[in-house]
């Protein structure tokens, strides 16, 4: 983990509340800070190149590349081509979980019960399947899109057996993630409870994303200096925009 450097100027500030969901274009040299309010929050991310956006994020080649399964300060968010759509330049959190997915409407209501917007209103009980379709839907994308997620602030472990254990309290209150962004990419986020979180009520909680431009992309060299493969990772992405 480690601490950002001085971020100025804030360039926008948006809540998403528990449940939300959202999506922007995250441009080349500006950072996104991802901020859990209330703690125990988890965001489902998603990250596509903005210019093509057949070019995806890619956890496989994110995990083996950088021979981790714990993405934290220090790591990228690799595309299927080898490109780094994000680097995580800082992280109070310290462990972002890779395998968990998103839940779909039937299987919300079977771990939550039914959640209706006839009864709820606005208030009704939201899946991160249709969220991000929902989403992506705004970018001409549509579900043969919706692929790999990230699920940041949630910890989820392996056991002997090759078991998954959802780790609870992973996530404190004011604790944050940063994405800077050495090309420009299409972010997709919804704020929703992890798939394998045990708490058997429907409770997501919120989050504050924060837009800056950094003076240079100096804040990257923590990523591009972890491991030999993120310097060839950063060559292959500042090789597009020559």
């Amino acid at each position: 983990m480690t601490a950002s450097l001085s971020l100025r100027p804030t360039l926008y500030e948006e809540f998403v509340p528990g449940g939300g969901h959202t999506s922007f274009v995250l441009k080349r040299g500006q950072l996104l800070r991802i901020t859990d309010l209330e703690g125990g929050a988890n965001v489902s991310l998603l990250l596509l190149n903005a210019m093509e956006k057949s070019e995806r994020l890619n956890l496989p080649d994110t995990l083996k590349c950088q021979h981790t399964a714990k993405l934290t300060a220090g790591h990228c968010l690799y595309s299927d081509m080898g490109r780094i759509l994000a680097a995580i330049s800082a992280d109070t959190c310290g462990w972002h979980d890779s395998f968990g997915g998103v839940l779909n409407a039937a299987e919300v209501a079977e771990k939550y019960g039914q959640g209706r917007y006839q009864e709820l209103r606005n208030g009704f009980y939201r899946n991160g399947t249709d969220n991000l379709l929902v989403e992506i839907g705004k970018w001409n994308l549509n579900v043969q899109d919706l692929l790999m997620t990230l699920n940041l602030f949630s910890k989820v472990t392996v056991d002997d057996d090759g078991r998954f254990h959802f780790e609870p309290g992973n996530s404190s209150a004011g604790d944050y993630i940063e994405l800077y962004a050495p090309m420009d990419a299409l972010v997709v986020l919804t704020a929703l409870q992890h798939p394998l979180d045990p708490n058997p009520q429907y409770a997501p909680k919120p989050v504050q994303l924060s837009w800056h431009q950094v003076a240079s992309d100096g804040i990257s060299v923590l990523c591009r200096s972890s491991r030999p493969e993120n310097a060839r990772g950063f060559h292959n992405t500042e090789r597009l925009y020559l």
